[in-house]
């Protein structure tokens, strides 16, 4: 992995999160858990370069986030789309998604988990989180749409980018 500048990025994140998907990331090298995301932004914050991920409560790396400092965001590349859906569909309670998926951990200096697959990947720091309220939806049709039968609502993450690298 060769690390880059985070003003430096290049990316087409509407392609990358929309399209291809993330993983997102959080907990130890003894204890982590990955799940594979496809809602969420990269920005500019608090004179800052943000990411921002939606997690429900009943995901399991959701437990993880809530815990640690920091979470990742890791892109592999269309070619590993099965890859995100082993770890879209399928639980960390129930599964060894490592063992599943050939996915190969790598640990940042800050102790927090990428994989060798990510042809990009983001290390962000926690700043803020608050929860989507029904309440607040000013549209309706998007609360009825995804909330009324899919789960819980989402936990909204803004996390600083601090550091990224590509694959060499």
């Amino acid at each position: 992995m060769k690390k880059l500048e985070v003003k430096d990025l290049k990316e087409n994140f509407f392609e990358a999160i929309g399209k291809e998907w993330m993983l997102v990331t959080a907990g130890t090298k003894e204890k982590f858990n990955t799940m594979t995301a496809s809602w969420g932004g990269i920005g500019w914050l608090w004179n800052k370069p943000v990411a921002f991920v939606f997690i429900r409560p009943e995901r399991y790396t959701y437990e993880f986030v809530e815990k640690n400092d920091y979470l990742t965001l890791s892109f592999l590349g269309e070619e590993n789309k099965k890859i995100h859906a082993i770890c879209g569909s399928k639980s960390g309670r129930e599964v060894d998604k490592i063992k599943e998926t050939g996915l190969k951990p790598m640990i940042t200096d800050k102790g927090n988990v990428l994989f060798e697959q990510g042809r990009l990947s983001l290390e962000c720091r926690k700043l803020y989180t608050d929860v989507l309220r029904k309440e607040n939806f000013l549209d309706p049709s998007v609360y009825e749409q995804w909330y009324t039968t899919h789960g819980g609502l989402h936990h909204v993450y803004v996390a600083e980018i601090t550091s990224a690298c590509i694959k060499d």
